[in-house]
């Protein structure tokens, strides 16, 4: 192996891959304006209610100007991404490089994919006023438990965070009540930084009512 083989190879190398994926994202979603994320399961069917729920969430938003956010996958991501499409927000796609992964859903203004998590978090992270999270799986509360995470430690500014579906979230929520909360491990507060709702309606009142807040 060459020299250069070899360096490309190396954690050196990989840490210009990373500050050529932080550059893009930056530069791509500049401008985005008003926007909120979207998270949920990349397996929801498309005649599930929760997936035409999330399609009328981002419609309504985006007939108010609010750009959509989502992984740019199927399922959930797909609904968000095809409600928001055309109707006045921008409709984003981030997508993260996997042996796996499905193809980007076809209802995006912006597509970008990326090769490491934490790059991708920080763009959701970056340019989302508010997160809407459907029922999904690993994934999902992978990027609610963070949110929560930034949020209780100070190191993001609150802003809404709606679980839609309470059928689906109850539990959870029933568990940080009666464990966690029971333990001293979280504290009262922070099993109020989110909100549970089954209203499409509700939702975008929550969010539109934060955006107007924060001007």
């Amino acid at each position: 192996m060459s020299e250069v083989e070899d360096f490309k190879t190396s954690e050196a190398w990989r840490i210009f891959r990373i500050q050529a994926e932080l550059i893009d994202g930056i530069e791509s979603l500049r401008g985005l304006g008003q926007a909120v994320t979207i998270f949920g399961s990349a397996r929801t069917p498309a005649d599930s209610p929760y997936y035409k729920a999330a399609r009328k969430v981002a419609k309504s938003l985006s007939r108010r100007g609010v750009s959509v956010i989502t992984g740019g996958g199927p399922g959930i991501m797909e609904a968000a991404n095809k409600g928001c499409y055309k109707h006045g927000g921008l409709s984003v796609g981030l997508n993260i490089q996997l042996p796996f992964e499905e193809s980007s859903n076809p209802y995006l203004d912006i597509r970008m994919a990326f090769r490491y998590f934490f790059v991708r978090k920080l763009m959701f992270a970056k340019h989302a006023k508010a997160m809407i999270v459907f029922p999904g799986g690993f994934g999902t509360l992978d990027e609610l438990f963070e949110a929560l995470t930034l949020v209780q430690t100070r190191k993001s500014h609150p802003f809404p965070m709606i679980l839609f579906g309470s059928e689906y979230w109850q539990g959870l929520v029933d568990w940080m009540k009666q464990t966690l909360l029971t333990a001293g491990t979280i504290s009262p507060e922070d099993v109020r930084l989110f909100e549970i709702t089954d209203d499409p309606k509700e939702v975008v009142r929550m969010v539109m009512a934060h955006l107007e807040e924060c001007g």
